[in-house]
């Protein structure tokens, strides 16, 4: 693990120790859902585990360092896309509409529709990361201080239920948020399945009274694009190893709640695209044969075998109109940067 890395992934949280006793971590954390996926993503061939339990707080403040990395392009181009077409944006979801952001994380893009959008009825950012979460809807109710903001810690991609509006308001048109093109981090079939679910929870807010011409549900999401793979392999491989300390924090979050034993410099970030599928996949690659102990149980890595951790998947722009329009979405608008670097996609139900 070189110099830049280790500064970058810390080896505890801050204000905490550097790690509990293993036996007291096994205990209480065998029953976590972190613990059995990593049990069960260990134990299958190859080896792999969902890009979901990237975002401890750790992690989802390594992430925040990648969307400034020079080489990271799709955040700031989706930045220049929302500041120059806000307004536009702003018009297709109109006036009293409740936004739900699909893994919010810090919040950012969404100030720049909030600024632009007319009466907001609420914003409900939903994020696996809780105490990420908290924080940003903090700072947001700071910021916008006639909003209602309620936000919602859970994996969106299970069942959600979304908090029950105000006593004797009226449902709102519901407007889903997904910036970033985290949907490029499903299979093809886990997109189209997501697709779906957020059409029926977007759909749910609209009981609308006969005679009423209340818009339909819409759908604001972000859409990295297929392109030259010198500029793919720089976003996922940058100088400062951030993104590689993204990656191995996935071990060393395993060592901090669940007294594993992973030893971070004998694993390897490796990150490449893979033409055929329109993916770039990222991996940790063991550089030795060792074993690692996880909630009692013992695994063998031999020297480069590889444990899958993310997949991120890119699309062409009629591609991914086709793929929204077989989950039920009618595609509208399209927003793409001059470079052909990543889009914006207006979807209505």
């Amino acid at each position: 693990m070189s110099r830049a890395v280790a500064d970058a992934l810390p080896d505890h949280l801050p204000g905490q120790p550097p790690r509990a006793r293993p036996a007291a971590l096994q205990e209480l954390g065998a029953e976590s859902e972190f613990a059995r996926e990593l049990l069960a993503g260990l134990a299958r061939r190859p080896r792999s585990l969902a890009p979901k339990f990237f975002y401890d707080e750790v992690g989802s403040a390594l992430f925040d360092r990648i969307c400034e990395l020079p080489e990271y392009y799709p955040t700031r181009t989706e930045l220049a896309l929302l500041q120059r077409h806000a307004q536009e944006m702003a018009d297709c979801i109109g006036p009293d509409a409740e936004i739900i952001e699909f893994g919010a994380g810090s919040s950012h893009k969404i100030r720049l529709l909030l600024d632009a959008l007319a009466r907001p009825r609420r914003f409900v950012p939903i994020d696996i990361s809780a105490d990420h979460l908290q924080a940003a809807a903090a700072r947001l109710r700071a910021a916008y201080p006639g909003l209602d903001v309620q936000p919602l810690a859970a994996d969106f991609t299970q069942g959600l239920e979304l908090p029950p509006v105000a006593a004797g308001q009226s449902p709102a048109r519901r407007v889903g948020f997904f910036p970033g093109s985290s949907v490029g981090n499903f299979t093809p079939e886990e997109a189209l399945v997501f697709l779906r679910d957020a059409a029926r929870l977007l759909s749910g807010g609209n009981a609308v009274p006969s005679g009423s011409e209340r818009a339909p549900a819409g759908l604001l999401i972000g859409v990295d694009l297929v392109k030259d793979p010198a500029v793919l392999h720089a976003a996922y491989n940058d100088a400062a190893g951030i993104t590689a300390a993204f990656n191995l924090n996935m071990l060393a979050r395993a060592n901090r709640e669940l007294g594993a034993d992973f030893q971070l410099d004998r694993f390897a970030h490796y990150a490449f695209y893979e033409p055929r599928l329109q993916r770039i996949e990222m991996h940790l690659v063991s550089r030795c044969a060792q074993q690692v102990r996880l909630c009692g149980q013992v695994f063998e890595f031999a020297e480069g075998e590889a444990l899958h951790t993310e997949n991120s998947h890119k699309f062409t722009v009629d591609g991914f109109r086709s793929l929204a329009g077989r989950a039920g979405w009618r595609p509208s608008r399209v927003w793409c940067d001059p470079e052909g670097l990543f889009s914006l996609h207006w979807l209505t139900l």
